[in-house]
This record gives structure tokens, C-alpha cells and sequence, in this order.
């Protein structure tokens, strides 16, 4: 694998802060895939940060929580909890 580019992604954190980060894009010659390099508080396809993914299918995260009230949406949590996420 070696390096191909940089893609942006919006990353969700708690507070509802939301900011811009760098994804490396990696290039396997012998497949010709293209495989995104996330960083461990991330998880693929996802926009909020893995801890608050985990939190809302432990539980610990509701729509009631006052921290939370602007982010994700009861729709998104019930999805999630529906998953069961791997990886978490």
C-alpha cells in the first residue's frame, strides 16, 4: 500500500462541536483498491466519533441527556442501537 491523497471528512464529537479532518487515501498495486487509513476514534461510514456511537448503544447517550441535545438525532440513535455495531 502507499500513499494515494488526503480526503476531507467531518468528524461529530460531543458538545455538538463538528470540525474538518485529513482521511490518507492508500493505493494497493497488486488490487487496485483504494482503502481510507481512519484514525481509532473513528469508524467507517461514520460521521460522530466511535465513543459517542458506543455510548448511545450502551445506553449511557439518550435523547435526554442536556450535552447531546443538538446531536444525532433519536432516528440515528435507534439505528445504531438496531446495528449493533461491530467494532465497538
Amino acid at each position: 500500500m502507499r500513499h494515494r491523497d488526503y480526503v476531507k471528512r467531518i468528524v461529530k464529537s460531543k458538545g455538538g462541536v463538528s470540525r474538518d479532518i485529513q482521511i490518507q487515501r492508500l493505493y494497493c498495486k497488486n488490487c487496485n483498491h483504494i482503502k481510507r487509513e481512519l484514525p481509532s476514534y473513528l469508524l467507517a461510514y461514520k460521521h460522530y466519533e466511535s465513543e459517542i456511537i458506543k455510548g448511545v448503544i450502551d445506553g449511557s447517550i439518550t435523547s435526554n441527556d442536556i450535552e447531546y441535545e443538538d446531536y444525532p438525532c433519536e432516528k440515528t440513535m435507534e439505528r445504531w442501537r438496531s446495528q449493533k455495531l461491530q467494532g465497538i
